[in-house]
């Protein structure tokens, strides 16, 4: 821990899916520019690739080796991605095995599916088809009971475990390998789903109102993650493990900021900060050299996909998502849900931003190495942590007034609500079905968006 201080045709596949094609991702340079062209709004439009800021392009410059032509394409395929895995998941049913970009530029799109009658209509859709053994479904129900083993018992020190869709594993890493397997015995989990490694990471959370601007509390230091409001009150998102309900804080500043009203850790690593009225929620997110970066929505991105972090100690760097839904073993306990990602991050980066494009990710929680030699560190997804504390994130394409988060099990759309992948709701008399997790705000709306809702 780091501180300061039922089988389905290819035909009616393939119609689920839609116009989609990506034999390279719409929006990439060899794009089928006889397609079709509709009124609706591209993935790539809808996500605001177009309004990336150049602080993110700067760091995929230094991070991942892409200039400024290549990260464009990049985030556009990534979007359009994003989109097509959506429809390929749920025309697909229980046979969806995971989906991930990959190619310097993301111009590949993989789905795995356990059907190989399934294969065709996968690749008539664009995406490269790979057959594997297991559901994602069954990989997430061994990866729950390596979930459930660890509120009963100690997990092996040093541990983490993921769903790998790449792999078709959920990967064990522990620094005793002989303890994580009898972990994973005695969790009853199925031996088969589960690939147990050794490591020499040592995760532990990242201690020591714009994302990625440090803030105090007593004698630790953390950074904001996102601003947020709940109603008319402003504030931030951050880790929990940087402080408790009631804490108080001090800005970069070290001017009075707020306290914690709630706080979660272990288990997982969430937290909000109510800021006084010197304090004033900005839709931003600080980039290399103090350059703002835009927060335009949450839309969650694709494994392989390229994300950045910026952090009070080491500043804006960049790298790849590796794995979602990943349980992480620090000193302290188990912190479940957290994705793990190629970005490195030192004591103090706790609680910042993770951003991809436009797009807020999550919040930094933990991790192992430094951004000397490379690391690797994890985050908290923002989306789950907004739904869970009603929060609504500040966005630069939101109103003046932020609408507040809708009511849980509400079936009609409302900007503010968390949605998650497979939620269906009506809008204007019309059931629409998500595609990919996010934080829905004005503009979004099901029937303007076919990137981020498909009609059921």
């Amino acid at each position: 821990m780091r501180h300061r201080h039922a089988r389905t045709s290819a035909c009616a596949i393939v119609a689920a899916v839609g116009a989609l094609v990506l034999t390279a991702l719409p929006g990439s340079a060899a794009a089928d520019s006889t397609a079709p062209q509709t009124s609706h709004r591209s993935a790539a439009e809808t996500l605001s690739v177009g309004a990336t800021s150049d602080a993110v392009f700067q760091a995929m410059r230094r991070d991942l080796g892409l200039d400024r032509a290549q990260a464009e394409r990049r985030l556009a395929n990534e979007a359009e991605a994003g989109a097509v895995a959506g429809r390929l998941r749920h025309a697909l049913g229980g046979s969806f095995a995971g989906a991930w970009v990959s190619g310097t530029e993301s111009a590949t799109l993989t789905v795995a599916t356990t059907d190989a009658t399934r294969m065709a209509a996968v690749r008539a859709a664009g995406a490269r088809a790979v057959h594997v053994p297991h559901t994602l479904a069954q990989l997430d129900a061994a990866k729950d009971k390596l979930d459930r083993a660890s509120a009963r018992r100690a997990a092996p020190e040093a541990s983490s475990w993921a769903v790998d869709v790449r792999t078709n594993t959920v990967q064990l890493r522990a620094a005793d390998p002989a303890a994580a397997r009898s972990f994973v015995a005695a969790s009853g989990a199925d031996r088969g789903l589960i690939s147990v490694g050794r490591t020499t990471e040592r995760p532990r959370p990242l201690y020591d109102i714009r994302g990625g601007d440090a803030y105090y509390m007593g004698g630790g230091r953390c950074s904001v993650g996102f601003a947020i409001t709940r109603g008319s009150q402003q504030g931030f998102a951050t880790a929990g493990h940087c402080g408790r309900a009631g804490t108080s804080t001090t800005g970069y500043n070290q001017v009075a900021q707020g306290s914690f009203q709630a706080s979660t850790f272990p288990g997982r690593d969430t937290a909000w900060v109510a800021t006084n009225s010197n304090w004033t929620a900005t839709p931003y997110v600080k980039g290399q050299g103090g350059q703002n970066v835009r927060v335009a929505g949450s839309t969650q991105a694709a494994v392989g996909a390229s994300i950045c972090r910026s952090g009070s100690t080491t500043g804006w760097h960049c790298g790849t998502v590796q794995q979602h839904n990943t349980s992480v073993t620090y000193p302290q306990g188990t912190v479940s849900g957290v994705t793990r990602t190629s970005v490195c991050a030192e004591p103090g980066d706790s609680g910042g931003s993770f951003i991809s494009g436009s797009q807020a990710q999550g919040v930094t929680s933990g991790g192992s190495g430094n951004c000397r030699s490379g690391g690797t560190t994890y985050y908290q997804p923002i989306n789950p942590l907004l739904q869970g504390y009603g929060l609504t994130l500040k966005t630069g394409t939101s109103g003046s007034e932020n609408p507040g988060p809708g009511q849980p099990g509400e079936t009609t759309w409302a900007a503010g609500t968390v949605y998650e992948a497979g939620a269906q709701v009506t809008y204007d008399g019309t059931t629409y079905r998500c595609l990919q997790s996010h934080q829905a705000q004005p503009g979004w709306e099901p029937a303007n968006t076919p990137s981020l809702w498909e009609q059921v």
